[in-house]
C-alpha cells in the first residue's frame, strides 16, 4: 500500500465525525516531508490539525509504514495555495479570484457561482482608454490551470 493511501485512510478515520472538514491534498515529498492539507467549509482550527497530526503520526509509527526519517506537516492550505477542489471554490463564493487558463490568459473577478463543470465570475474588463466594466463570465473547469483567491488590504 502506498504511503499516501494509508495516510488518507487514517485522516478520513479521524475526521469521519466532522462532515465540515475535508482533505485537500496528501503528498509525500522527495525531501521526506509528509504533507497533509486539510480545510473546512468554514475554515479549520489549529486544534483540528493537531488532532489529525497526533492520530496519523501515532499510527504510522505503530505500523512502521515509513521506514526512513520523515517530517509530518498537517495544515490548512496557505493563502498562496491554488484552489484544488470543488468544496474550496464553494467556500470562497463572493471573494475575488484570479483564474489562469490553460492557454496562459488570466481572468479576475468575484466568484459568483460554482458547479462541477464551471465557475461564474463577475469579471473586471479593462480596455485601453475605456472605463473598467463588470461582465459575468462562465469559465469551464476544463480550461482552468490554476485559481487563487485574491487578498485585498483595502
Amino acid at each position: 500500500m502506498q504511503i499516501e493511501e494509508r495516510v488518507r485512510e487514517l485522516v478520513e478515520e479521524k475526521i469521519a465525525d466532522r462532515s465540515d472538514l475535508f482533505i485537500v491534498r496528501i503528498k509525500m515529498h522527495n525531501n521526506n516531508i509528509l504533507e497533509i492539507l486539510l480545510d473546512g467549509d468554514a475554515g479549520i482550527a489549529i486544534e483540528d490539525c493537531a488532532k489529525v497530526s497526533r492520530h496519523v503520526g501515532f499510527h504510522l509509527e505503530e505500523e512502521n509504514v515509513i521506514d526512513k526519517k520523515y517530517r509530518l506537516e498537517v495544515s490548512s492550505p496557505g493563502i498562496d495555495t491554488p484552489l484544488l477542489l470543488y468544496r474550496q471554490y464553494a467556500k470562497n463564493k463572493g471573494r475575488d479570484i484570479r483564474i489562469t487558463q490553460l492557454d496562459g490568459t488570466k481572468r479576475e473577478g468575484k466568484l459568483l457561482e460554482v458547479s462541477e463543470s464551471s465557475v461564474l465570475i463577475n469579471e473586471r474588463i479593462k480596455e485601453k482608454g475605456k472605463k473598467e466594466v463588470l461582465q459575468q463570465s462562465e469559465v469551464p473547469m476544463e480550461n482552468i490551470k490554476e485559481t487563487k483567491v485574491l487578498i485585498s488590504f483595502k
